[in-house]
């Protein structure tokens, strides 16, 4: 199959893409890296009138570092973030998950900001973001503004992005010398989604810990984060997974899927690199 009919725009400027936005009225989509976006269209699962290519948006590129806080534009690659000095000293997590997002082609074009919008639940980035307590930077018509991660993901394919606005940079606090975290995926193949997977993050036995590929959006489980704090007993603290609606479809039963959680979890607290 191939895409409905559409017209295409490349804006320069954050506010051309954002005036362009606003005139299609919810007609038109950001094209953000396309990986996702061009295979929905092509079996008319998606089908914009306009799309806007984000891809010449100088505003939206860069990795820097302020303070304490690490701020990647939206735009950034995958391969880009693999390769960063900034990224790899200070997010930690990214270099533990990153090799397992697709594969090199997917991660030549794919960009982080495209990921978040979408926001697969069996995806790798939204569940580093609640792991790492991100937040995401928004313009719209009328300024920016910063939503946290656990405000961010609603539900299958669900954000709190209004049609107008558009996601221009993650911010994300530096990895502290104390921190420690920890990642682990289930996957059919490599490459594949998940079909269950969990990032975490733990500072002074206090920890985050977000589970993805098993529910309508990456979930954290505050129940479960608190029995490992406190040391709990695995196999105690895993009965919280319960509090998770775990996705029943022919990929895999809620059942397999929570035996699957609890597996990846023991995995990634096993594995746990500062």
């Amino acid at each position: 199959m191939k895409a409905p009919d559409f017209d295409y725009l490349r804006p320069t400027s954050l506010d051309a893409a954002l005036a362009m936005l606003a005139k299609h009225d919810g007609g038109a989509m950001p094209l953000a890296g396309g990986q996702s976006l061009m295979p929905m269209m092509n079996f008319r699962v998606a089908s914009p009138e306009v799309l806007i290519d984000l891809a010449d948006v100088a505003e939206l590129r860069g990795i820097t570092r302020d303070g304490g806080t690490v701020r990647i534009g939206a735009m950034t690659r995958y391969a880009q973030l693999m390769a960063d000095a900034i990224v790899l000293a200070d997010i930690p997590l990214f270099a533990m998950a990153l090799p397992h997002i697709a594969h090199d082609a997917i991660r030549n074009r794919g960009t982080i900001g495209g990921s978040l919008a979408l926001a697969d639940p069996a995806a790798e980035m939204p569940a580093l973001m609640l792991a790492l307590d991100a937040k995401i930077e928004v313009a719209g018509p009328i300024g920016t503004r910063a939503i946290k991660a656990e405000d961010f993901f609603l539900g299958y394919f669900e954000t709190a992005l209004e049609e107008d606005e558009l996601i221009i940079a993650i911010l994300i606090p530096a990895a502290s010398t104390a921190q420690q975290f920890g990642f682990h995926e289930l996957t059919q193949r490599h490459g594949d989604y998940a079909l269950a997977g969990v990032a975490l993050a733990c500072s002074d036995n206090t920890y985050r810990i977000a589970f993805f590929g098993v529910a309508d959006r990456a979930v954290r489980v505050p129940a479960l984060e608190d029995a490992l704090g406190s040391k709990t007993e695995m196999k105690i603290a895993l009965t919280h997974l319960s509090d998770i609606e775990f996705t029943d479809d022919p990929k895999a039963s809620a059942a397999t899927r929570q035996r699957l959680a609890g597996v990846a979890l023991t995995r990634a607290l096993e594995g746990m690199t500062s």
